[in-house]
């Protein structure tokens, strides 16, 4: 199919002055050929305009990255996905003993470890900056039991970048750069501000919703440590898209350069879990790395990621042949991303991306019930109860977290029995956030907010 690319940048700067996005990029692949596109500032303080070479922070798409490094590893035979990480990292624990001897690289690959998300550490610039995080956490609780659920982990995809170091006797970001970046021509992928500093880049912006945002107080605070997980990676859109090219063509670069095997690839779309949550980031489940999607019938693959006032999409339609990558730096970047992509991938690919999370026009009368009480995992508790006969949520803060910011509170709207709508005034700007209720493999209740189990405590 043609891409018409004077209409779409036509509706690309509409979409993205309607959502008051400072500035953001795009690029697809339609017949093989990759399209870019720019449009905005990239600070709305210097007004510098956002250009198709602007490298942006991709956040949690690294993942993507970390992962495909782990499975090059894994079809040289240099690790086995089933052992347990400890085989790999033998001073590697977690504060439970035996769930420490249990967890393997498969586990960290889909986000069913058990280990927690929200564990930022500032070990340094130093090339051991990977080593001290992973010695760090292990005193970090897990969010559930290895194998028994569903939880996103950013902890667990930095205990997978030391996998890579160790293996490959390379620090993270130099394994990237030979591994990744070289033999797909990801000139404009880094990791360090320094090389950061040779491009054009996106400066994070902040605000409430429905208003243009502010320049974020700082470019980016998460140390190198956050590298593997998505604290500190910046690409084009581009660059990122060539990526999930060489995932979507079986795992060759377009020069004919074999990256990874063709049943590798197809592995790492496999689906490892369902997903409770399939709101958060539209996921219906989970492979090693790609978030897996059901687009009525047709899968689909991808990643979201964000960072402080950042934010990035990625999708693939494998039956179509079409991947699109949209990286913004602020505003209502998750609204530009679902009209945009709707329409996008609508008639290139003809699927349908669902429209944003929200609640029925008539709420459903639902009763709490025994999914009323306390839910905790580390760092967070989450009480759910009923306010004059209005389901309730108030998600605090506490531990060793205690005081990063205030609790949020907000009504909950039920969307169905087990999936109710909530709405936090500045804290989740104008999106509907899902409240999911589920359960462990051993039948304990859980609830899902922002794709993190929380197990129930009373």
């Amino acid at each position: 199919m043609t891409f018409d690319r004077t209409r779409w940048q036509r509706r690309f700067d509409e979409l993205r002055a309607a959502h008051h996005v400072p500035g953001a990029a795009l690029a697809v692949l339609v017949d093989g050929e990759i399209h870019e596109l720019a449009t905005g500032v990239l600070h709305r303080g210097t007004g510098v305009t956002v250009t198709t070479d602007s490298v942006f922070q991709v956040g949690s798409i690294t993942k993507i990255h970390t992962a495909t490094l782990v499975m090059q590893l894994a079809e040289q035979g240099k690790l086995d996905l089933d052992a347990p990480v400890q085989e790999i990292l033998p001073g590697f624990t977690v504060a439970d003993p035996a769930a420490s001897k249990t967890i393997t690289v498969r586990q960290l690959l889909s986000h069913t470890s058990g280990l927690t998300c929200d564990f930022t550490h500032d070990t340094g610039r130093g090339d051991d900056c990977l080593a001290a995080y992973v010695e760090a956490a292990r005193d970090v609780a897990l969010d559930c039991p290895p194998g028994t659920a569903i939880s996103y982990s950013s902890v667990g995809y930095n205990v997978l970048g030391r996998i890579v170091e160790v293996l490959t006797g390379q620090t993270w970001d130099a394994a990237l750069q030979d591994r990744l970046c070289a033999p797909l021509g990801l000139t404009h992928t880094v990791t360090l501000p320094e090389d950061v500093l040779r491009f054009r880049a996106a400066m994070g912006h902040l605000g409430e919703a429905g208003a243009d945002p502010d320049p974020a107080p700082v470019w980016n605070p998460l140390p190198r440590s956050a590298g593997p997980y998505g604290g500190v990676l910046c690409a084009t859109a581009a660059d990122v898209l060539r990526l999930a090219r060489m995932h979507l063509d079986g795992g060759t670069a377009p020069d004919g350069t074999r990256v990874l095997r063709a049943e590798t690839v197809a592995a790492m779309q496999r689906r490892e879990t369902d997903c409770p949550d399939k709101w958060t980031v539209d996921s219906d489940g989970w492979g090693l790395g790609w978030t897996l999607y059901d687009w009525d019938g047709a899968a689909g693959f991808g990643h979201d990621g964000a960072t402080i006032g950042q934010y990035g999409f990625l999708r693939v339609a494998p039956e179509a042949g079409v991947a699109a990558v949209l990286l913004t730096n602020g505003g209502g970047a998750r609204r530009l991303y679902s009209d945009l992509f709707r329409e996008l991938l609508g008639e290139l690919a003809g699927i349908r991306v669902p429209a944003p999370f929200g609640p029925p026009s008539a709420p459903l009368p639902v009763v709490l019930g025994e999914r009323a009480g306390t839910y905790r995992r580390e760092g967070v508790e989450i009480t759910i109860s009923e306010r004059d006969g209005v389901p309730h949520l108030r998600y605090a803060f506490v531990d060793g977290m205690a005081g990063l910011a205030p609790p949020i509170e907000s009504d909950l709207v039920a969307v169905s029995d087990d999936v109710f709508a909530g709405r936090a005034d500045g804290a989740f700007s104008d999106d509907w956030m899902p409240v999911v209720f589920s359960a462990l493999k051993d039948g304990t209740g859980c609830v899902y907010v922002g794709m993190r189990a929380t197990p129930k405590a009373a």
